[in-house]
């Protein structure tokens, strides 16, 4: 009799411990879907390396890169995986969870078949300019073919969750924030700008009063002032020499040499283009940003809120200076405490452990050839337009035919196919004909060539490199021929001597950082490959929303809580 009593007990105390399981699991599930964050910050830092977060890694603060690192989850081993690794395509891929292949921005600029010219991808016509004249403020994300994340959140919230898009660059607020963003706004800071902050009538009809607040406030002119290095300069042991032939510098200054006068030099630099092109231009982004937090009251209702932030600055000292320079270290150390003041405010604004953030980049960069080339390491310059003028010349001679590559952008060949069809050249044999010359210049290492219907053709089974020429190929904006440069190789151009450029399948240019950081993140590491589409699906299941409608990417969960 006791044995049955006993036995009916441990069976009450396993269904009573079953019963409190299943309520934990359901908590659990319902926590799940209904406590997701009140506001996503997606961070882009324009062409940073993976290894800047490790190089300078012992000079950065607690506060910034380090909290992201120590309190998130790092993926270390980060890539893009289509080409070509630019602006216009990198944010676009970020914020979509796909490739230029379905996306369509497949570069910051292309050959518009049926205009007949080159085209921005953000440059709308049809839209106003809101807070100038300039047609710098025409833009728009009508060349966007498929939703961001962002998108997705709106419409998931039946359009109460905000979306707010900001950079100094226009491509890098307006791609990220999508189709349905509440607004983005970048800086009128291009030929000589108003500096003010601006937008397009694709988004408002007028600027809010904090942005106009913020332009009659006088704190873009503020930063016209003496860039010199945050510490002392003998402490930058982590970059090169200050002096040397590799980098860049600003007119009015005859060396590329701390420090540098803002001031005087700004009406030499197209006035505010210099704070641009300084790390002075993060911190005033980062002004707006917090503006833009209070302001549009962001984070403070029960439907989360989107705020995407895209640093330029790095880009531009990147380009001006390079890879190795010490003004690169002192812009990176800058924008550290930059992220710092940003995440404080959010644990203020929004709530600490309220909010997720993301950090990435939309490409890296290489060393300079130069630089390169004095180390023994293989580089060099192309020299595209002369390549273009033999290749028509060339063309000519055997068809007789005037002009038949209309253009040469993002290393793609550009065919005139009303010529091709009026003197009826074969259209397969020209395409080879012009890949044979093209083999034989000695920085090109691959030709590719597309088919009939300009639908890229992998030639070569399932090569890492065909894959990704693929995913950046879009059949209808895309060229008829595809070549890619030997490793180091940049185009041969007045600007591109010095600093950097960017544009290939090199881990260079692919590899860069992915931190996950705040609500619903793990903690932790790892070094499995992640590619940069996985980011938008894995946010958009962290919201408990859509996917992108073009999303090829896979969400992280290892990285989700």
């Amino acid at each position: 009799m006791l044995k049955k009593i006993i036995i009916v007990l441990l069976v009450g105390i396993s269904c009573l411990s079953t019963k409190a399981q299943d309520a934990s699991n359901k908590a659990n599930i319902d926590s799940a879907y209904s406590d997701v964050p009140k506001l996503v910050v997606g961070i882009v830092i324009d062409q940073m390396r993976y290894d800047y977060l490790t190089r300078y890694y012992s000079k950065f603060s607690e506060g910034g890169f380090k909290r992201l690192v120590h309190e998130g989850f790092n993926c270390k081993n980060n890539h893009f995986n289509y080409i070509t690794t630019k602006t216009g395509p990198g944010h676009a891929s970020i914020f979509t969870g796909t490739t230029p292949k379905y996306h369509g921005v497949i570069g910051n600029d292309w050959f518009d078949k049926t205009l007949s010219h080159n085209v921005n991808c953000v440059e709308d016509k049809s839209v106003l300019p809101i807070g100038t004249d300039s047609k710098d403020g025409m833009k728009s994300p009508h060349r966007l073919l498929t939703t961001t994340f962002a998108d997705e959140n709106r419409l998931f919230t039946q359009m109460k969750g905000k979306t707010i898009g900001i950079s100094l660059k226009h491509r890098g607020a307006i791609l990220p924030a999508g189709h349905t963003a509440n607004a983005a706004f970048w800086w009128d800071y291009e030929h000589d700008g108003s500096g003010n902050w601006i937008s397009s009538s694709f988004y408002i009809n007028d600027l809010p009063q904090w942005v106009k607040n913020f332009n009659e406030s006088n704190i873009a002119e503020s930063y016209f002032k003496p860039w010199n290095t945050l510490y002392n300069i003998d402490s930058y042991t982590e970059s090169g020499s200050d002096l040397n032939k590799f980098e860049g510098g600003f007119k009015g200054k005859d060396s590329p040499i701390f420090p540098y006068d803002l001031e005087v030099l700004k009406d030499q630099n197209e006035n505010f283009k210099i704070i641009a092109e300084s790390p002075y231009g993060n911190s005033l982004l980062t002004d707006f940003a917090l503006e833009a937090i209070e302001g549009e009251q962001l984070g403070q209702d029960r439907f989360t809120d989107v705020l995407t932030i895209s640093y330029s600055s790095t880009d531009k000292v990147g380009h001006n200076f390079g890879v190795n320079a010490i003004e690169t270290q002192d812009t990176y150390l800058r924008l550290d405490l930059d992220i710092k003041r940003l995440l404080e405010a959010l644990d203020e604004k929004v709530g600490e452990g309220q909010y997720t953030v993301f950090l990435t980049s939309d490409h890296g960069a290489p060393y300079a050839p130069g630089y390169l080339k004095s180390k023994k390491i293989p580089a060099g310059f192309f020299d595209a337009s002369a390549m273009r003028v033999a290749l028509n010349q060339f063309l000519f001679e055997k068809y007789g035919v005037l002009n038949l590559i209309l253009s040469r952008i993002n290393n793609q060949i550009f065919l005139d196919h009303k010529k091709i069809n009026d003197y009826k050249i074969n259209l397969k044999q020209l395409k080879e004909e012009i890949s044979l010359q093209l083999l034989q210049y000695k920085l090109i290492d691959k030709v590719y060539v597309t088919s009939q219907i300009n639908q890229f053709v992998n030639t070569s089974g399932n090569g890492y490199l065909e894959t990704l020429l693929d995913n950046g190929h879009h059949q209808k904006r895309s060229g008829d021929i595809l070549f890619v440069f030997n490793p180091s190789v940049f185009k041969d151009t007045p600007w591109n001597r010095t600093g950097t450029d960017h544009h290939s399948w090199l881990s260079y240019d692919t590899h860069v950082p992915l931190l996950f950081f705040g609500k619903g993140i793990k903690r932790g590491q790892t070094i499995r490959k992640t590619e940069i589409t996985d980011i938008a699906p894995t946010i958009s299941a962290l919201l408990g929303i859509s996917f992108p409608n073009g999303c090829v990417g896979e969400p992280l969960d290892f990285v989700l809580d």
